[in-house]
């Protein structure tokens, strides 16, 4: 081994030792305190079906529906979910397939995919007895479309009254009025509940562009020239309108959306990175399916999607809405320029379509596809090291090309 190579497997081998050291302190104590999901089942056919959490103690569960798709969703207290990766991909009876994980700071979430209008028949916890863990029991039983409406609706009364909101993301967050530098807002696609893609061995997207996000902003940071804010900053799940609504509350210059999608048509040959502007007709069928995808994320999330704010028409906000275009374009093209130098771009690498995470009508905003999950060399160089700091380096020159002449009126204005 190399003297070089020692060197860097001895300072990551220290690191690794300082955070168990810091860890011991406080956010291990923290995570053993959570409640445990040790195992889930579903049993039934489609006339009656059991869901069954294993946990190590019991806990409250706030349970709702939602419609157009049918949906069952079970709100728990922030649980430790020990549960094999591949836990929910297949249902049984009236629950065609489910999901778990972080839905918001403090509370997890399960969401059920229904074959069809349920019933709640009942809800119970059973003890720990002996060797056997507490469980959750939910029944449901086959309904109307007509009762499941109204399930829906009273379940809406029931969440609010027995749901702390957590507080907005952007309270955490720079107080625009304070900011004497650009400021970018990087979003990390999905998150929590919401994995987003898999790769074909199993890489998880919502980790992936987490990742990367953290590198970009080190990346940002380390020149001084900008503020730089991340929607999230953990596997916490954000929703779509929630993002946007993060870049538009702090007067963002920049919104840059991170993706690493999967494509079911033509994915053999779907490869390399691709930068997204919106538009309101789709550049073409692999951006049409991709913004479709993305624009699922607060169903897969169970985000009640009548309580998203609506689109205002307003001749000013269509102005706006214009000027931010261009921008977004501008800046699209511009990182494309470096991008081509770098890494491996797919044909025609500015593309658009509709997705709704690039709709505020005041932020130039892009969604950076950095690779494409279904393809096996692109899952690999996600993964690369190497491959991640020569991607994070173009985009940063492209945010310095982007802002240098807003810099450059910034730097002559003390001397005028």
């Amino acid at each position: 081994m190399s003297g070089g190579r020692l060197l860097r497997r001895l300072a990551m081998v220290l690191a690794l030792l300082a955070a168990a050291i810091s860890a011991q302190a406080g956010p291990a104590v923290a995570e053993a305190d959570k409640p445990v999901v040790t195992g889930a089942r579903v049993a039934g056919d489609e006339s009656r079906t059991r869901f069954v959490l294993d946990m190590d103690r019991q806990v409250t569960p706030v349970i709702s529906g939602l419609p157009s798709p049918y949906r069952l969703i079970i709100d728990l207290p922030e649980v430790t979910f020990s549960l094999p990766a591949d836990a929910g991909k297949e249902g049984r009876g009236l629950v065609g397939d489910w999901r778990f994980g972080l839905f918001a700071t403090g509370k997890s979430r399960v969401v059920m995919d229904l074959t069809g209008p349920v019933k709640v028949d009942k809800t119970f916890f059973l003890p720990a007895v002996d060797d056997q863990p507490a469980r959750l029991v939910v029944d449901l039983v086959r309904s109307s479309a007509k009762d499941f409406d109204a399930f829906v609706e009273s379940s809406k009364v029931k969440k609010s009254a027995q749901v702390t909101k957590p507080a907005p993301k952007s309270d955490r967050l720079t107080d625009p009025k304070e900011k004497d530098k650009p400021l970018i807002v990087l979003d990390p696609g999905h998150g929590g509940i919401d994995s987003g893609a898999t790769g074909v061995h199993g890489a998880l997207e919502k980790a992936i562009v987490l990742d990367f996000a953290n590198l970009l902003k080190a990346k940002l940071d380390e020149s001084g020239l900008y503020t730089v804010e991340l929607t999230r900053d953990d596997d916490t799940f954000v929703p779509l309108s929630r993002r946007v609504e993060i870049g538009h509350e702090l007067e963002a210059d920049l919104f840059i959306s991170i993706h690493a999608d999967s494509v079911r048509r033509g994915q053999k040959f779907a490869r390399g990175a691709t930068v997204y502007t919106i538009s309101d007709k789709a550049s073409d069928q692999l951006s049409e399916d991709l913004a479709v995808s993305e624009n699922m994320s607060d169903v897969i999330a169970g985000v009640d999607l009548d309580e998203e704010p609506t689109d205002v028409t307003d001749i000013l906000l269509d102005l706006a809405r214009r000027e931010t275009r261009s921008f977004s374009v501008y800046f699209a093209r511009s990182l494309v320029s470096e991008l081509e130098s770098a890494v491996r771009l797919i044909n025609n690498p500015h593309r658009s379509a509709g997705f709704r995470v690039l709709k505020a009508h005041d932020v130039p905003s892009v969604l950076v596809e950095l690779g494409y999950l279904s393809n096996e060399h692109d899952e690999k160089l996600l993964i690369s090291d190497e491959w991640r700091e020569r991607m994070a380096s173009a985009m940063t020159e492209a945010v310095h090309g982007f802002f240098r002449p807003r810099l450059a009126r910034q730097q002559e204005a003390p001397s005028q």
